[in-house]
């Protein structure tokens, strides 16, 4: 809860420019990318630029509409594909809290918004920010794709680097989203309609009834994963 509420609110602030986002940044800066932090990433990324693909962690989607979090991490994929940093985007996540998957809704939102169907997937077995770098960076793989990246806000990059450097891979490199980038393009976002129940799960049941708190904190912090998902040995 408390990470999603600053996560939350930071991108509030941001997007909509209220006084107290130097407040927040300041408070919250040691759980996220300074603004010259996420400046030097992609600067870094730029020179290694382009990935074959980048991995984009997924958001539930609640009440027919998109929220701060999704929308930011959606338009900052489609800023790093018009901009030639990536060849395609993976946007990855399981229908965790609500019945829709993560990936499809995101996926269905870029879609809209002008990215091409193909180079756009979805990956639905996460259910964690761990699982989802670690299920995207194999589903990469299996595509072929070898120049990968996580693409998300700087709170989320940040608390991924050390785990995908220890647990998915060292060549794997991070773009956290860029406040003053998005600042700019705000004016341009829309808000488009998208066929969701396309994503929709039919046999859902919420992860708080089907997991412990402790399994699902265990999952947060190092992921439960199945270690044969997208697997290149055939």
């Amino acid at each position: 809860m408390g990470y999603r509420f600053y996560q939350n609110n930071y991108l509030r602030e941001s997007f909509l420019f209220y006084p107290l986002i130097a407040l927040i940044a300041t408070s919250l800066a040691s759980c996220s990318y300074s603004a010259k932090a996420t400046r030097r990433y992609l600067q870094a990324a730029r020179e290694q630029s382009p990935f074959d693909a980048i991995v984009v962690p997924g958001v539930p989607f609640e009440n027919g509409n998109w929220d701060y979090i999704m929308k930011g991490r959606v338009y900052w994929s489609k800023y790093l594909y018009e901009q030639g940093f990536t060849r395609n985007i993976i946007y990855s996540g399981s229908a965790v809290y609500s019945p829709y998957y993560e990936g499809k809704i995101m996926a269905l939102y870029a879609e809209a918004l002008g990215i091409p169907e193909e180079h756009i997937f979805s990956e639905i077995k996460a259910e964690h920010s761990t699982e989802n770098a670690y299920y995207g960076f194999k589903m990469a793989r299996q595509l072929g794709f070898e120049k990968v990246a996580l693409a998300s806000d700087p709170f989320q990059s940040k608390l991924l680097r050390r785990y995908i450097k220890r647990k998915v891979d060292k060549e794997m490199a991070v773009i956290p989203m860029v406040v003053d980038t998005m600042k700019a393009i705000q004016p341009q976002m829309l808000d488009p309609q998208i066929p969701y129940e396309e994503a929709f799960k039919p046999d859902f049941i919420s992860i708080k009834q089907r997991d412990s708190w402790w399994k699902r904190m265990r999952g947060t912090i190092r992921g439960n994963l199945d270690t044969t998902a997208y697997s290149t040995n055939y």
